[in-house]
């Protein structure tokens, strides 16, 4: 009896395993052909988004060191034109970041300065509902943007159906990078898969907080503990008839952590945020209250369960072990942790490793999403965030 009980609770693992990393990206890409094709049938009437004016909404707290250089880049923009102002809220900054805006030469700049640090969400719901624009940009105080950006953004507001627009992070390159920062670009370009996916589909269950849009008139406040403004935003929209969709060509750059404690507290507090969805959004469990509630729960829910499918399949491979069948499935494991072991050691040398970074990767996202959910439970989250040097902003 023991034996068939820890049989099916390895086979339920693995399959649970199997169709969070590698099944749900094949359903989703017969699913996004046949979407796609569907489009091409039947186009939308596109409206003319040649006019349209965009408002720029950058939260920060003690970035004066990095703004100047973000603003440059966003006003050599081909649509630079087209903005009618960037508004910067400075959250509680000990530095100079409000001198450092009020000093800059363009007058489409001006910043908003909150003596006391309340959080991203309490201050965009406070500035946006301000903003004069057609369209609202959300940026994080950091990332650089490809002069098209902006326009490549714009031009897929030209389909009625479109309500938030994500662009794409793009994590450079660096030839010292560590184990731990080709482990977070593996990550990405597979995150970025993704999302192109779904967004041929139906539509993303949250943007790339580090640069996406909406319609002004779609805004609607977020509670004030709210983590991930880059889920529930774009989601508020989705619940409204809109899509959501990723724009593989609105390039913002970026340089992946090359410290994986820094890149654990980044992840760790993001996955408490997917957590904390499910506690003040539980309605988007439900299908007849989610129109992409398939994409919320197959990437953002089920995610959560990865750990604790992991440690079954351990555990019933580990008592199952004298099977002959099953210890080939109890070396590939091992095989897998030693991979990630010999991955630490490569980070601990600073070297980098393309073999053994994913495997350190994938290793560490499962040990930090347990911890995030044991923040979780305790509700020991926090809405405001610590800025890490050349940390990407991923969700």
């Amino acid at each position: 009896m023991l034996i068939v009980l820890c049989s099916f609770l390895f086979v339920l693992s693995l399959a649970g395993l199997a169709y969070i990393y590698v099944g749900y990206p094949l359903i989703l890409r017969r699913l996004a052909r046949d979407a796609r094709q569907e489009r091409q049938a039947y186009m939308p009437v596109l409206d003319d988004v040649s006019q349209l004016r965009l408002s720029m909404v950058i939260v920060a707290h003690n970035e004066a060191g990095v703004l100047p250089r973000k603003l440059d880049s966003v006003l050599r923009s081909t649509i630079a034109d087209y903005l009618l102002e960037i508004v910067v809220g400075s959250d509680g900054s000990t530095d100079e970041t409000v001198d450092v805006i009020q000093a800059y030469p363009d007058p489409r700049v001006r910043v908003v300065a909150y003596e006391t640090r309340r959080g991203k969400p309490a201050v965009l719901n406070d500035l946006v509902p301000t903003c004069q624009g057609d369209l609202i940009l959300f940026a994080d105080a950091r990332q650089e943007f490809h002069p098209e950006t902006l326009e490549r953004m714009r031009a897929r507001f030209a389909d009625p159906q479109i309500g938030v627009v994500s662009g794409e992070l793009v994590l450079l390159k660096d030839e010292s990078a560590s184990a731990s920062a080709e482990g977070v670009g593996f990550y990405w370009r597979y995150e970025k898969l993704l999302r192109k996916l779904e967004s041929d589909y139906r539509g993303v269950p949250g943007a790339t907080g580090a640069c996406y849009a909406i319609r002004r008139q779609t805004f609607r406040p977020m509670p004030m503990d709210t983590i991930l403004d880059d889920v529930v935003l774009p989601m508020q929209v989705v619940e409204q008839g809109y899509r959501c969709c990723f724009e593989s060509g609105a390039e913002i750059y970026d340089r992946p952590s090359s410290s994986p404690r820094q890149e654990a507290i980044r992840k760790r507090r993001t996955i408490a945020g997917a957590a904390q969805l499910l506690r003040n959004q539980p309605r988007w469990l439900l299908p007849g209250h989610n129109p992409l509630w398939f994409e919320f729960c197959s990437h953002k829910v089920m995610r959560l369960a990865s750990p604790f499918l992991l440690m079954i399949a351990l555990f019933t491979n580990v008592a199952l072990v004298s099977l002959p069948w099953m210890r080939v499935f109890f070396v590939a494991q091992m095989c897998c942790y030693i991979a990630a072991g010999v991955g630490w050691l490569y980070q601990k040398s600073g070297r980098r490793s393309v073999c053994f970074g994913p495997c350190l990767m994938f290793v560490t996202l499962n040990l930090t999403t347990a911890q995030a959910l044991w923040d979780a439970v305790r509700n020991r989250y926090q809405v405001t965030w610590s800025r890490w040097p050349q940390s990407p902003s991923m969700r």
